[in-house]
């Protein structure tokens, strides 16, 4: 997302998506506070949801309609107001032995709706001394800036990792006109908030499709950003897809997969990743744990007719979970 609209939005408004039916197998196994964390078992792992906060985003200014006025009738058809209230989500990985957090959060860079994924990784029950890599979706200050406060590693024993071709880029000030106006400031934000790991040698980029660890896959899922990764999770027959910002205003985006946003490095690429990502996920049932869909973020996509439908993951744990 970008500081520019992000922070000149003022007004959250409520985004009011009903829990229906989780229709996977993994289930929740310990109750959580929905307003910091939310755990769940996937196979032999434990997957943490961390809330980094919400943030208004104007849809009127920031999506790319195929049709002018396709957005504005998609919201009134769903009684949604144009202001969309926008989850961050960061996720835990933990797989007994390792603990891998993907993303970071916001940090201080969207004011006091956001940045609080440190605080909600707390209450979870674990510190910051406690991950061994952070896996980073794609370098936009939302998902990376909260990984240095004041020029200093909030994860000190962490290795930063990235798609090679999303390092080469976001550290590239000679790319800045490549970019919408939005998130030009993502190339400071990068440079920041990679700049401790980078000098204690802790800043490991990787190629397009590498086994990150044990049961962790990155997939490229370009167009949103130059190297804009997914992390595949598997444990005991059990998948879910980490798919970073492949959606951004959930109520629009699944009415017309087509429709982008003005963030996204090239709109075609990111709406065939959309689309090829979104299809293989209804096909195959693995669950899929979003940046920006509504707090956990997690749970399953389907198709029926013209008619994409997302189940979420339940409020609250099943009894026999908690």
């Amino acid at each position: 997302m970008t500081v520019r609209f992000l922070k000149s939005a003022a007004v959250i408004a409520s985004l009011a998506v009903a829990p229906v039916a989780y229709a996977q197998s993994a289930a929740p196994t310990a109750a959580s506070t929905p307003a910091d964390f939310y755990k769940m078992k996937l196979g032999h792992f434990t997957i943490v949801a961390l809330s980094d906060g919400t943030i208004a985003l104007p849809t009127d200014q920031l999506l790319v309609e195929r049709t002018p006025g396709e957005v504005k009738t998609i919201l009134a058809a769903a009684n949604a107001p144009t202001l969309q209230t926008t989850s961050v989500n960061a996720y835990l990985i933990d797989t007994g032995s390792r603990r891998i957090l993907v993303d970071s959060g916001s940090g201080s860079y969207f004011g006091p709706t956001l940045g609080r994924a440190i605080t909600a990784l707390k209450a979870a029950g674990y510190k910051p001394e406690d991950i061994d890599e952070v896996l980073i979706t794609h370098l936009h200050p939302d998902h990376v800036g909260g990984l240095a406060v004041g020029g200093a590693r909030v994860f000190p024993n962490a290795t930063i990792r990235m798609a090679q071709s999303e390092y080469d880029f976001w550290l590239d000030k000679g790319n800045l006109t490549k970019v919408d106006g939005s998130v030009q400031s993502s190339f400071d934000a990068a440079a920041a908030s990679l700049a401790p790991y980078s000098a204690a040698g802790r800043v490991k980029p990787f190629r397009a499709g590498e086994t990150i660890d044990t049961g962790v896959t990155a997939v490229s899922l370009p167009g949103h950003t130059a190297g804009h990764t997914g992390y595949r999770v598997e444990s005991d027959g059990k998948t879910l897809l980490i798919w970073g910002d492949v959606m951004h205003v959930a109520v629009v985006q699944l009415k017309d997969p087509a429709v982008t946003i003005k963030f996204d490095l090239s709109q075609a690429d990111a709406s065939r990743s959309r689309a090829t990502i979104m299809a293989d996920a209804a096909k195959r049932r693995y669950l899929i744990a979003a940046a920006h869909l509504q707090f956990p973020g997690i749970g399953t996509l389907s198709k029926s007719a013209q008619d994409w439908q997302w189940t979420p993951v339940p409020a609250t744990p099943p009894a026999s979970a908690q």
